[in-house]
């Protein structure tokens, strides 16, 4: 393992393409940043093309000079942009022949713009990169949807990049990759943002911290049920909730019909600069997922010295050691139970001290470590030799959906025709000028 003063094998130029990134908020979101932060450390080019958030549009800098492209696009659903495929091609390869990419790093399976980006840059004859940051399941209609289109995307895509084994397993499943083309590399977190304050807690009441979400998948039912099960049980605990979401009016209705107000505080949407500052006032952090690839907000909360009670569900079970979390099923019986040994366990004074939860954190997830082995991946697909379009199209065949082909022999065509009207000779002039 390379010591960090260490130069790279090779200096790569770098683009990450997601529509989840700055203003908005999320664990998509702050890996993006955080890993490009480190690769440019690393002596990396690093740029980012997402869509435009509201008035923030165009071309801005970052810390350190992270170049991001806000491309003007419709946005759907979800943050997600429009998947029209064909009318954005000029315009990404505009962008990836002036930046001299050599790798197309796209983010997140809900993400169109992000797999847009990598289609181009393969037919481009760039290497491509995915990382997958959620679990899916199967058997509903969007799930089957989801996992065709991953697919299709991931025909040609050189490698993938998982946060779990348990991630590693579902994507190998859903989107019918080869078992060596993917590689587990976890999320981290910057422990030095999240160090523990003891004096924040209130010594009268055990307070229990969510910082989540409010959607079906993040189990606010159960939230709620919880909520309206311990409060009466047991007057002297307390309930910090930040966050927001469609599933909030849940937690607001048991709130005033049950007259608790005292005991459950919500704080509705949280920048992420704020939620070490709520963390800290709290003693146990209850996690209550349906499902999860990886859960950031555990790691967050351990960082912060709290006590972790959370949903055995996908990779949760591989992120933090015993000592640190009470896994529980996703069921409020279960949940309640892990709270209250998380409780019994506090009142004896079983717990680590925080400081030593932030240095054992600290230790197993640093965006360091993340950033080099991602440097593995990179330097392994940039010995790998393009395929010519035959080639393509007989992969992109294996997932069964013909129109897809016809797409893409589309995609392909427009971009030849983008070569004769505005030449890639006139790009590094216009680059060039620019500079």
């Amino acid at each position: 393992m390379p010591t960090r003063t260490e130069p790279p094998e090779k200096r790569h130029v770098i683009c990450m393409a997601s529509d989840f990134f700055y203003p908005n908020t999320g664990g998509v979101e702050e890996h993006i940043y955080n890993l490009s932060q480190c690769l440019m450390k690393r002596g990396h080019k690093v740029v980012v093309i997402t869509h435009s958030y509201g008035q923030r549009g165009g071309i801005r800098y970052l810390t350190g000079g992270l170049k991001v492209y806000h491309l003007p696009l419709l946005v759907m659903y979800a943050q997600c942009a429009l998947p029209t495929m064909i009318c954005n091609i000029a315009l990404i390869r505009y962008i990836l022949i002036r930046e001299c990419i050599e790798i197309v790093h796209g983010h997140s399976a809900f993400s169109v713009l992000g797999h847009e980006v990598s289609i181009i840059g393969k037919l481009m004859g760039l290497k491509t990169v995915f990382t997958d940051h959620s679990l899916f399941g199967f058997a509903d209609t969007s799930a089957v949807l989801t996992n065709k289109y991953l697919q299709m995307c991931l025909c040609e895509c050189d490698h993938c990049i998982c946060v779990s084994h348990t991630g590693k397993e579902n994507t190998v499943l859903r989107a019918k990759v080869k078992n060596h083309k993917v590689s587990v590399i976890p999320n981290a977190v910057d422990a030095y943002n999240f160090i523990p304050d003891p004096s924040q807690r209130d010594p009268n009441f055990i307070t229990i911290v969510i910082v989540s979400r409010l959607v079906y998948r993040k189990g606010v039912d159960l939230m709620a049920a919880i909520i309206a099960e311990m409060c009466p049980k047991y007057p002297k605990v307390r309930f910090i909730i930040g966050g927001d979401g469609p599933k909030m009016w849940l937690l607001q209705e048991v709130r005033e019909k049950m007259g608790l107000q005292d005991s459950v505080t919500l704080l509705g949407s949280l920048k992420h600069s704020e939620v070490r500052d709520v963390l800290v006032k709290g003693d146990i952090f209850l996690n209550t997922s349906l499902t999860e690839a990886y859960c950031m907000a555990i790691v967050e909360a351990a960082a912060c010295g709290l006590k972790v009670v959370s949903t055995k569900v996908g990779g949760i079970p591989e992120v933090l050691p015993e000592s640190m979390i009470y896994l529980t099923e996703p069921n409020v019986s279960s949940l309640i139970e892990g709270i209250e040994n998380a409780m019994e366990d506090i009142r004896e004074g079983k717990i680590l001290c925080p400081y030593k939860c932030n240095n054992m954190v600290r230790t197993m997830y640093n965006w360091m470590d993340v950033t080099r082995r991602t440097e593995i991946v990179y330097n392994k697909i940039s010995r790998n030799k393009n395929n010519p379009l035959g080639y393509q199209l007989r992969s992109y065949l294996t997932s069964g959906v013909w129109p897809f082909i016809l797409l893409i022999s589309l995609m392909y065509l427009l971009l030849q025709l983008a070569e004769k009207i505005y030449k890639r000779k006139h790009i590094d002039i216009a680059r060039d000028l620019q500079l």
